[in-house]
């Protein structure tokens, strides 16, 4: 099929709730993705931080291969061995004290089963949230989301949620009631425009939930392995959460959740009560056994520490270049730069230019790029953005002076 072809079957056949750039996307390596003319791209999306160990990984590629020949499905109701050093995995790189797991196929869905699970523990209903977060798009998910673009088509949602100011300690502690049963937040709220909390935020929150006995539920889906430079966001405070929701990049690009609480948090879930056909698959539990070791062996927690720091000094000179760039902000690889004025023009001029980048509401551009991104495609991505700001400035500047002729 050429490029037409394939467009119209997706426009004819597919449910149309994506916004889709007019790209057709056949092939990745590392962090560079190509078209179906084969023009290649410069992939700052990673395909919405999924690909995190790099497109079409050696480790995951051979894994998946290995298992696809081996089996690929097994419910939970039977043992598996790869599901099994999986979770051994798991546990060995996540917090302290986080040790019992519940595999799933999505980050909305690990979502659901620590809103399920804090529930149940509790016996409490109430689910306090932020004002900006952003959690997932399924019921109980989309309940604990903030934005109204997403929740007001699908009201009325699930009872019982609540949201709060972020960052905002007093508002947090002044909302729990004795039906608050968790408090649930993103260390870093990514939809909601790349922001990262104030120094002492998270430390107080973590001491609030303490004194009044709610669950403190972390949703690192975006955050998780390796994205902020450290394996999980949580470290940089050094805060375990109760209940840590992860999923997007932890399986090579293949789909699955995961919901890692304390023992006896995920232990008041009882036989049936939560279960997934797919969850814990032998094919994606392969490709992230392999996406672990590659994230370790590699060590790209700390590449995406030091070349985060270096891709956020130059989008820094940027700013300093640009006034239409208000603030650049965001921890290792996950950054965002806020535009004074609506991103798509910039989104569709950079697309045009072979990089690939993602929005975080309507004047955020998000980078989330593969880890193993090189510092020459840094640059690259550097040199494109500042062209496409310069058109965009004098574009507007042109657009707003009066024409002397007229």
């Amino acid at each position: 099929m050429n490029e037409r072809e394939i467009i119209d079957a997706e426009t004819k056949f597919m449910a149309n709730v994506y916004a889709k750039k007019p790209v057709v996307i056949v092939k990745g390596k590392g962090a560079t993705v190509w078209d179906v003319n084969g023009k290649a791209y410069i992939d700052c999306a990673g395909s919405y931080g999924t690909c995190i160990v790099g497109h079409c990984h050696p480790k995951v590629v051979e894994a998946i291969k290995r298992q696809a020949e081996t089996l690929i499905s097994c419910h939970g109701s039977l043992y598996n061995d790869v599901r099994s050093e999986l979770l051994q995995k798991i546990v060995q790189i996540s917090p302290k004290g986080l040790n019992k797991i519940f595999l799933s196929n999505s980050g909305a869905e690990a979502v659901e089963c620590a809103i399920k699970v804090a529930r149940k523990f509790t016996g409490k209903p109430e689910i306090i949230a932020m004002m900006g977060a952003f959690h997932g798009k399924t019921m109980g998910a989309l309940s604990a989301t903030w934005d109204k673009k997403y929740r007001d088509p699908f009201t009325p949602l699930v009872p019982e949620f609540k949201h709060v100011p972020p960052d905002n300690l007093e508002k947090v502690e002044e909302a729990i009631t004795d039906k608050t049963a968790a408090v649930l937040v993103e260390p870093i709220r990514g939809e909601g425009g790349v922001r990262v909390p104030p120094e002492g935020f998270l430390k107080g929150l973590r001491e609030i939930c303490d004194e009044k006995k709610v669950l403190l539920i972390f949703d690192e889906v975006q955050t998780g392995f390796g994205r902020t430079g450290k394996i999980f966001a949580c470290e940089h405070w050094q805060i375990t959460p109760d209940v840590l929701c992860l999923a997007k990049s932890v399986a090579g690009g293949l789909p699955m959740g995961i919901t890692i609480a304390k023992e006896e948090v995920m232990a008041s879930l009882k036989v049936g009560e939560h279960t997934s056909t797919f969850g814990g698959n032998p094919l994606a539990c392969a490709a992230a056994c392999a996406a672990i070791d590659a994230l370790i062996e590699e060590r790209l927690p700390e590449r995406a520490s030091t070349l985060g720091s270096y891709f956020k000094g130059q989008l820094e000179n940027l700013k300093t270049r640009h006034e239409i760039i208000r603030e650049v902000r965001g921890l290792g690889l996950m950054l965002g730069v806020e535009l004074r004025f609506d991103v798509l023009n910039v989104l569709m001029k950079t697309l045009e230019n072979g990089v690939i980048i993602l929005d975080a509401g309507k004047n955020v551009l998000r980078f989330l790029p593969p880890l193993v991104i090189e510092k020459a495609q840094i640059d690259r991505v550097i040199s494109v953005l500042d062209k496409v700001l310069e058109e965009e400035e004098h574009g507007r500047l042109r657009s707003s002076t009066p024409n002397q002729n007229a």
